[in-house]
């Protein structure tokens, strides 16, 4: 599926994705209006919450309770090249569930597809077309 991205105005950049649309600003900070998550929000949204699902998908496949499980993810970064250092999650597990599923649950975790798409690198082309 191709994502189709509009400029609708100010710092706002959309992308489309199929019947979805999600809606981009910038900071305040940086000429935007803050109205929406800037995109690298969302880059960061979308490995925390696909992390998320597996743990979800983990307990489920169990019948264990998801009330009360948190994750927390954390960010760490170079102060002097402003470049993300270290990622971390934390599966915040309340007492009713054994701590023999904390392994699993982390494992489950690192099955991430985004976590994986980060690791493995992949190569970017980026290209301009004169429209005809």
């Amino acid at each position: 599926m191709d994502l189709i991205v509009s400029f609708p105005g100010g710092k706002r950049v959309d992308a489309q994705m199929g019947d979805f649309i999600v809606r981009t600003d910038q900071p305040v900070k940086e000429g935007g209006e803050g109205e929406e998550p800037s995109p690298f929000m969302y880059c960061l949204a979308s490995l925390a919450t696909c992390a998320g699902f597996y743990v979800l998908s983990y307990l489920q496949a169990r019948d264990l309770p998801i009330a009360g499980i948190k994750l927390v993810q954390s960010h760490e970064v170079d102060t002097t090249t402003g470049r993300m250092k270290k990622i971390s999650m934390e599966i915040l597990v309340p007492p009713g569930i054994d701590v023999k599923h904390h392994q699993p649950m982390i494992r489950s975790a690192e099955k991430c597809a985004v976590k994986k798409l980060i690791e493995q690198g992949p190569e970017f082309q980026i290209v301009a077309k004169t429209i005809r």
